[in-house]
């Protein structure tokens, strides 16, 4: 091994131990990004597992000019596509309308009253459900946004569209979510 290769090229190289390293530092900001995208914590651990094997099977094929983190958060976000449609289909077979999971839209008890925890709940549910009626084309730069502070630029890269187009789908999605929710854009959540 060379003193100035990368941990990205020893991965690509065939090292199990470099991409186990890689995958240690990503999995905490990318399991954020796919539960935020499907909404279901068991669901999100499945598809973070298809992330990664499927990182693992194209490692070999890794451009290091590209910036790892990009190139996984491409392959993750493709699983997140991936399982919606899957989702999509099991609802037309099942006739079910959501797979919404309890523990997906339950939130942090600070406020002491029982009732203020119930609405609490019943936002988080409706802001999840509303997240998940977005098309993926929205959906994706909204997280990455929003969720995880990237830039613009960053999201451009990892969706493979313009830096613009970002911006557009962003406005786009809020606005969606907005009338979904019936909040004003300028109101919090």
């Amino acid at each position: 091994m060379r003193a100035d290769e990368s941990i990205e090229g020893r991965a690509a190289g065939g090292d199990r131990a470099a991409f186990t390293a890689l995958m240690t530092a990503t999995k905490a900001d990318l399991y954020r990004f796919v539960r935020r995208y499907v909404g279901d914590e068991s669901e999100a651990h499945d598809v973070l597992q298809e992330a990664y094997a499927s990182a693992w099977r194209a490692m070999r094929r890794y451009d290091p000019a590209r910036p790892f983190e990009v190139w996984l958060r491409s392959i993750a976000l493709n699983k997140c596509r991936d399982w919606s449609r899957r989702r999509a289909v099991r609802r037309v077979v099942r006739g079910v309308m959501g797979l919404d999971a309890p523990e997906a839209t339950a939130v942090g008890d600070e406020t002491p009253t029982p009732e203020a925890r119930l609405d609490d709940r019943r936002r988080a549910g409706d802001l999840q459900r509303a997240l998940s009626d977005l098309p993926d084309t929205l959906k994706a730069p909204l997280l990455l946004a929003a969720l995880e502070g990237r830039s613009h630029a960053e999201i451009a890269s990892i969706l493979r569209i313009t830096p613009k187009a970002v911006e557009t789908r962003i406005a786009r999605a809020r606005k969606k979510l907005a009338e979904a929710l019936a909040w004003t854009p300028g109101e919090a959540a």
